[in-house]
């Protein structure tokens, strides 16, 4: 007999936006399901970087989406909604939610849940939600990232870095990635990275140009934004596409816009968080059809650089903020 759900959990609130002091730990009431929601027991949360944007203020809530931090869980299905076919109380799920993962419980769209991958366990399977969702619709549904053109990823010893690099090289494409250390280029090399470009102190775009034999690259994936945006556009093959998924330096630049007309190249960008259930159910599928055979094949392995205990979110907020990391921060509860 499955033992009754509590009324109250613990979870980790935003006491005022600021620094990573301003989480605290909480207590809160069960979430109520809607149709088509599941209720997962949390075993593990990843962290992201809109999560301390968010933190500090500088993030809109989508209409509806709970104010607790937390895109991706991983743990058992509690409850589910009469409405849901798909999942039974008692199965492993990871899942990409609309906020609420620091927390005990999360409600999450039945749709949007997969299965736990075969060897892997709930750290590492929370830790793959929101980074291959991403990946997967930017890199490979807008930009159409083709087997054997070449992909250049900035940041790509973050979350994001690790998993489009593994992706893109299972999926037949050559991979360059800029990063800020000799340490970070080298895990990103030893990830299948086919380039990796130390930023502190040398220029990308002569190195992709000479990667490419002057050809440049067929698609960016890019979080920074600012001076690299001109930089991007000089990088680009004709016909390049150029995916903003976030902007750490700045969204807002002067740009000469005559080579991407010469080029014909695309510039695209996307958040996930806002896009229709629909879609992102949609992205589920190609996910559990497309990725999960490669991870369960062990082709492609969760970069975890640390965890931390609910009640230390801060501390992995902190971690975040000095990009230090190489792969992702996890929460566990």
């Amino acid at each position: 007999m499955t033992a009754p759900l509590p009324k109250t959990m613990t979870c980790v609130e935003i006491d005022a936006p600021g620094g990573p002091e301003a989480l605290k730990t909480g207590t809160r009431p069960l979430p109520r399901l809607g149709p088509g929601e599941v209720l997962i027991k949390v075993a593990a949360a990843g962290i992201n970087r809109v999560d301390t944007f968010q933190r500090m203020g500088n993030y809109s809530v989508p209409d509806g989406a709970p104010d607790l931090l937390g895109l991706e869980v991983a743990g058992e299905v509690v409850a589910r909604h009469d409405t849901v076919a798909t999942w039974s109380v008692g199965d492993r799920v990871c899942a990409l939610t609309v906020g609420g993962g620091y927390a005990e419980y999360c409600p999450a769209p039945a749709a949007h849940c997969l299965p736990i991958p075969k060897g892997l366990d709930l750290v590492q399977a929370a830790s793959l939600p929101e980074t291959y969702f991403t990946v997967w619709t930017n890199v490979f549904e807008r930009a159409a990232l083709q087997p054997g053109e070449t992909l250049l990823v900035h940041g790509g010893s973050s979350g994001i870095g690790v998993a489009a690099i593994q992706l893109a090289k299972n999926l037949g494409s050559p991979v360059a990635v800029t990063a800020g250390s000799a340490e970070k280029c080298a895990a990103c090399l030893s990830l299948g990275a086919d380039l990796a470009v130390n930023y502190r102190t040398d220029d990308f775009v002569a190195a992709v140009r000479d990667f490419t034999r002057d050809k440049g690259i067929d698609v960016i994936l890019d979080m920074v934004g600012g001076d690299y945006v001109a930089r991007n556009i000089e990088a680009l093959a004709v016909e390049g596409r150029l995916v903003y998924i976030a902007f750490l330096d700045s969204s807002r630049v002067e740009l000469d816009l005559r080579p991407m007309m010469v080029k014909r190249l695309a510039i695209t960008g996307s958040t996930l968080r806002p896009l229709a259930a629909e879609r992102k159910a949609a992205i589920a599928a190609a996910l559990h059809e497309r990725v999960w055979p490669l991870i369960e094949a062990g082709r492609i392995k969760p970069v975890i650089h640390a965890t931390f205990p609910l009640a230390q979110a801060a501390e992995a907020h902190r971690l975040m903020e000095s990009n230090a990391h190489i792969g992702k921060i996890m929460l566990t509860v």
